[in-house]
């Protein structure tokens, strides 16, 4: 089957149809640069990473573009709370990002714009919103007239009479109405501030995204992604700008990931439940963390502790255990034509799994699969082109879900010569009956980390 998306917009998956034939126009909320980032980051970084590699698998050339937003009330609250700029305070936490994206090998994006950068285009929507009467100006700033839209709503199904929470815009008194939101606050003292046709100030939260993805992707994208927690208030103020500046619908696949929870809540900066990135790979390796993520359907909460963490260690062991090397050289026959056909079905199952609205976890159980069958095979003696066949298969599937098994088989691959050396001594003791001396070399490899496994065609290791 054709590629399948679930749209947040409509509630249902739509096959997947861009605007220009084999281009995707891409745009992912990215982070707000005041502080470490969290595991949660991680979490729409890796998914949308997925979405991206799994696009470009299937013949797409990918615009991504991630913004950063340098211009916010918590990065100037952090900048009141230290006496630091808030500037270099942003600019330190942009470094560690993409200090964060290459350690967990996630694709860096085409464009990160920042809002500091973008401030010309938000002034300039700001204006055309306030002409076409949809946006208002006021001593605090400049509000958008939400009742002027008149399906505002449609993304978040929020009905504008309802409770609105989440928001990050204060309720003010000059405000026609206490929904709408602000485009541009006025200066206040000690904050940064640009000139402006309503004084000097600064860009409203829900602007920023709508102006750098107009300028970097156009009026209209295929694909805006984030976190379900941006739904409302932002995505949803997003739409509304946006189309009632353009006049034309804004994106058509709205991409939402679940939340990482731990203990149970969705962890966050604010309830200070959180595993900074740097914390988690002090201890763990990044394909942990992805395979992690990975395992479950990306739209759904995902439960993050110690248990779910070594669980997927495990997992990710069991995977490079496929990459182990064949022990015999059967390339015919019946085990080899088992092997081949479950290196096709891995294939198969792999695509049509992916098709169904990214369902990474599907696509993991059909390559566990091979696994087996590749581990199946090298116990019966296969090898040859047949075996090399599947292992690449396994490597290039896994690699389209960006996990890198073959770059941690190095480790020991200087001792190599020398372990397979004492295997083969090994081997000889046994077959003169020295069990003793066999077992002696076999216990102190173990020590040193290195695992013995013998099959009825020979003695392979690997290690710990």
């Amino acid at each position: 089957m054709a590629l399948q998306v679930y749209n947040t917009l409509t509630r249902r998956k739509e096959p997947f149809e861009t605007i220009e034939p084999g281009k995707v126009r891409m745009y992912v909320c990215g982070p707000t640069v005041y502080d470490k980032a969290h595991v949660g980051h991680a979490m729409s970084a890796i998914v949308f990473d997925m979405v991206r590699r799994y696009l470009q698998y299937k013949g797409y050339d990918v615009i991504h573009v991630m913004n950063f937003t340098d211009v916010d009330d918590k990065i100037i609250k952090r900048s009141q709370e230290t006496g630091d700029d808030p500037f270099a305070i942003s600019q330190r936490y942009v470094d560690e990002f993409h200090r964060h994206i290459d350690e967990l090998r996630v694709l860096p994006a085409t464009i990160y714009p920042r809002v500091s950068d973008t401030i010309p285009e938000i002034v300039e929507m700001v204006q055309t919103l306030q002409e076409s009467r949809h946006a208002y100006p006021t001593e605090g700033g400049v509000y958008f007239r939400v009742r002027q839209d008149d399906d505002y709503g449609k993304l978040s199904r929020r009905k504008l009479d309802d409770v609105l929470t989440g928001t990050r815009v204060e309720v003010g008194e000059s405000k026609e109405d206490p929904n709408d939101f602000a485009l541009w606050k006025a200066q206040k003292p000690g904050e940064p501030a640009w000139p402006s046709p309503w004084g000097p100030g600064r860009p409203g939260w829900h602007i920023e995204c709508s102006a750098m993805a107009l300028k970097h992707l156009g009026e209209q994208i295929d694909i805006h992604g984030g976190g379900n927690d941006l739904i409302f208030p932002h995505h949803e103020n997003e739409i509304a700008q946006t189309e009632s500046y353009t006049g034309q619908s804004f994106a058509r696949y709205w991409m939402h990931n679940g939340m990482l929870q731990l203990s149970g809540e969705k962890m966050s900066k604010s309830l200070g439940n959180l595993v900074t990135v740097d914390e988690f790979l002090a201890g763990h390796e990044a394909d942990v963390l992805r395979l992690l993520i990975l395992s479950s359907h990306y739209r759904k909460p995902l439960a993050f502790n110690s248990t779910v963490i070594e669980d997927n260690a495990r997992a990710l062991a069991r995977l490079r255990s496929a990459l182990r090397p064949a022990v015999g050289r059967i390339a015919t026959g019946t085990e080899a034509e088992t092997l081949a056909a479950a290196a096709a079905q891995a294939r198969t199952g792999f695509v049509e799994s992916m098709d169904d609205d990214f369902n990474t976890a599907g696509a993991l159980g059909y390559l566990f699969e091979l696994v087996t069958a590749i581990n199946r095979a090298r116990d019966a003696g296969v090898g040859g082109e047949p075996f090399a066949a599947a292992q690449d298969a396994l490597l290039e599937l896994t690699g389209v879900l960006g996990l890198q098994l073959a770059t941690v088989q190095p480790q020991g691959a200087e001792a190599a010569p020398f372990i397979d050396l004492l295997l083969e001594l090994r081997a000889k003791l046994r077959v003169v009956k020295q069990y003793a001396l066999a077992d002696e070399v076999r216990d102190r490899l173990t020590d040193l980390g290195v695992v013995v496994e013998d099959t009825r065609e020979g003695s392979t290791w690997r290690m710990q």
